[in-house]
């Protein structure tokens, strides 16, 4: 039998508002805040890096820990807390601004801040969803949601783009700290059973980290997710360092521009996140993890061909074709990675894989930033774009090569 329609279920409607208004606004502080650092604090490439590492530096600092206490304590709690915590750190940048006090260190302390509540929410939201939905409509649930996230990408960085041109970067920072405050007020109203977990079975912080390492490390298809993830983040954050600066000094365009210019990606993204259910049943949903990436990855090597004038559309393409590549990839190996992993472990599964595969995320924004500072950006992209190939690599020689469909849970454990 055919399971309800998701968009008739309240505690999930709640979680599509919450993710709804906090997205649109993530997507506009993603512009605005390195937009802070470049137009308001005239930031170099290194120092851009620094950013962009504070941004996901906690994956390193906290990730595994993270995950231990998200499967210790009831996840919806943990969500309201981190919004709330998002949002009083982004409204301290526009009001530090007012009052002509805002630094390079208070954004590196900010972002730092804003990787530390968003460690726990992740790993929490990721370990919420299956209790809320069943692990039944995993699928369903997750394209439903990449579906908010790209669309509110496609209209984030356009209506970020604006604001930073009309009212300053600072000031369009503020919209994500209201938005985040509105996630938290939609989550509160979720009145969805949650047990607090039995403490009798708690084993000590190392033991249960090592236990969420174990399960991913011996798993013979999440390790190699996990090392594909991992080097297509690394390659991420190296293009996350240098691509403002090259938008803005190499082809001289404007916020607004640059905006509309990330709004390709996201599109690419919606697009992926409305065809990931047809294209998985027509490829098999073992097929579709490696594909999404062998198909849509080398249109990336025309970000770094783009320039003034008409050249600019060949960053959209790439973007486009990156964002539809991702959403696909993502929404398929997630949806697995929920469904093959039991109940208790869910949270130290996440945390596991969020270490590894965000964990690279400042590594490489460190690297983007000394390689922009040596060889200028657009070189840079060169290089991160050519290594980004690599990223399909682990899948290829993994079981999934010779699979057409996902086994059931209980058919893979190593």
């Amino acid at each position: 039998m055919k399971p309800p329609s998701l968009f008739r279920h309240r505690n999930f409607m709640l979680l599509f508002g919450a993710d709804t208004v906090s997205q649109l606004g993530t997507q506009i502080s993603m512009l605005a805040l390195p937009l802070v650092a470049v137009l308001a604090l005239e930031a170099s490439e290194f120092e851009t890096g620094l950013l962009v590492a504070a941004e996901t530096a906690a994956f390193l600092l906290v990730g595994l820990p993270a995950g231990v206490w998200v499967d210790r304590m009831r996840r919806r709690r943990i969500l309201i807390t981190a919004d709330v915590v998002r949002g009083a750190l982004l409204a301290s940048v526009p009001i530090a601004w007012w009052l002509d006090a805002l630094s390079l260190p208070q954004l590196y302390v900010v972002a730092l801040g804003m990787g530390l509540a968003t460690v726990f929410f992740d790993i929490a939201y990721q370990s919420y969803l299956p209790s809320l939905v069943g692990r039944d409509q995993l699928m369903d649930g997750n394209a439903k949601l990449e579906i908010v996230r790209s669309a509110a990408g496609v209209a984030g960085p356009s209506v970020g783009g604006g604001l930073v041109q009309v009212l300053t970067a600072p000031v369009a920072v503020l919209a994500d700290a209201v938005s985040f405050l509105g996630s938290a007020l939609f989550l509160w109203r979720i009145d969805a059973t949650e047990q607090t977990p039995d403490p009798a079975g708690r084993q000590g912080l190392l033991k249960e980290i090592g236990e969420g390492l174990r399960y991913v490390a011996t798993h013979r298809i999440l390790r190699m997710i996990s090392a594909s993830t991992a080097t297509a983040n690394f390659t991420s954050g190296m293009i996350a360092a240098v691509e403002m600066i090259f938008l803005t000094r190499v082809v001289g365009l404007a916020p607004g521009a640059i905006g509309l210019l990330f709004s390709a990606a996201a599109l690419g993204g919606l697009t992926g996140a409305a065809i990931v259910g047809t294209v998985s049943r027509l490829v098999g949903t073992a097929r579709i993890i490696w594909l999404s990436i062998l198909a849509t990855a080398p249109f990336m090597l025309l970000v770094p061909l783009s320039g003034p004038g008409w050249k600019t559309s060949l960053f959209a393409v790439g973007m486009f074709m990156h964002g539809v590549g991702v959403v696909l990839y993502n929404v398929s190996q997630v949806s697995f990675r929920q469904g093959v992993t039991p109940e208790h472990m869910l949270g130290r599964m996440n945390a596991t894989m969020r270490f590894v595969v965000w964990g690279t995320l400042p590594l490489g924004g460190l690297a983007g930033g000394v390689l922009g500072e040596l060889f200028g950006a657009r070189a840079t992209l060169w290089i991160s774009v050519v290594l980004a190939l690599l990223a399909v690599v682990p899948l290829l020689l993994s079981p999934l090569r010779t699979m057409r469909d996902l086994p059931a849970p209980d058919e893979v454990s190593a």
